[in-house]
């Protein structure tokens, strides 16, 4: 084997959960761990027929993937998560906390049950993803990866989404505070903090024209990034050449938030 051919299995025996596995950055994620080598627990709520399709592009890549219903806002579904994939794989090497959803409503507008739903589904998933499987890295030892995919707007103000950035910056201190609590057990903790992305969430702003022009203009690179730049940060974080990074977010968004003063 050569080294182009060792680098590209750098996750070769590895066990990953992707929360929101089916769709978006999370499918990108699902497909660019498997071609470093993982096998998968694909998370999913909806579109089974998308999740059998991503199981056997997985396949095809020489690895395996098993898709599991779960409501990541649930702690008992998030368990089953972690049970299914010691069940079929025998341990859990990488947990990537992706599910999220967003209102889009200020702080005057926003409901009890919009607030709710939001946090449940990306911060509250988050922070018992994160406690659950630490409890199976420690149990099982030998450490673990532990991403969770955030957003510039864990720092960057989005005014009319205002549910959402909280998510995110709550996202943001539990990286920090678990990736300092669980570093005597060799469990790394990292955000990615991706930018605008061409996936399902961005739609309406992808589908007009004029606002498409406003944000390509205000990003440095002058594009929305791709699902697989964003997956490709989660895989180099997943792998041994990030073995020294932990309690801290990577942004992957094409230079915007040097450079605007926030959308």
């Amino acid at each position: 084997m050569n080294d182009r051919e060792e680098n590209t299995m750098n996750l070769k025996g590895k066990v990953a959960i992707v929360t929101g596995g089916n769709s978006g950055i999370g499918l990108a994620i699902v497909l660019e761990l498997a071609k470093q080598g993982a096998n998968i627990v694909i998370d999913y709520v909806s579109h089974p027929e998308a999740t059998e399709a991503l199981e056997k592009q997985v396949a095809d890549l020489g690895d395996q993937a098993i898709g599991v219903e779960a409501d990541v806002s649930k702690v008992d579904d998030l368990q089953n998560l972690i049970e299914a994939a010691v069940q079929r794989f025998g341990r859990l090497d990488i947990m990537v906390n992706n599910a999220g959803v967003e209102t889009r409503t200020s702080v005057l507008d926003t409901t009890e049950e919009q607030y709710e739903k939001v946090l449940a589904i990306n911060l509250k998933s988050a922070f018992f993803g994160t406690q659950l499987a630490a409890k199976q890295m420690v149990k099982q030892g030998g450490g673990g990866r532990i991403i969770n995919i955030s957003s510039v707007h864990e720092d960057w103000p989005m005014p009319g989404n205002t549910p959402y950035c909280l998510s995110k910056g709550g996202m943001r201190m539990l990286t920090r505070t678990a990736g300092v609590e669980l570093a005597p057990h060799n469990i790394l903790v990292v955000g990615v903090g991706p930018g605008a992305v061409a996936t399902p969430i961005n739609l309406s702003t992808m589908k007009d024209p004029a606002l498409m022009k406003k944000l390509d203009a205000a990003i440095p690179l002058g594009r929305m990034a791709q699902p697989e730049e964003i997956g490709s940060v989660v895989a180099f974080l997943a792998g041994d050449g990030a073995r020294y990074i932990t309690a801290t977010t990577i942004f992957a968004d094409g230079g915007i938030m040097q450079s605007s003063p926030g959308l």
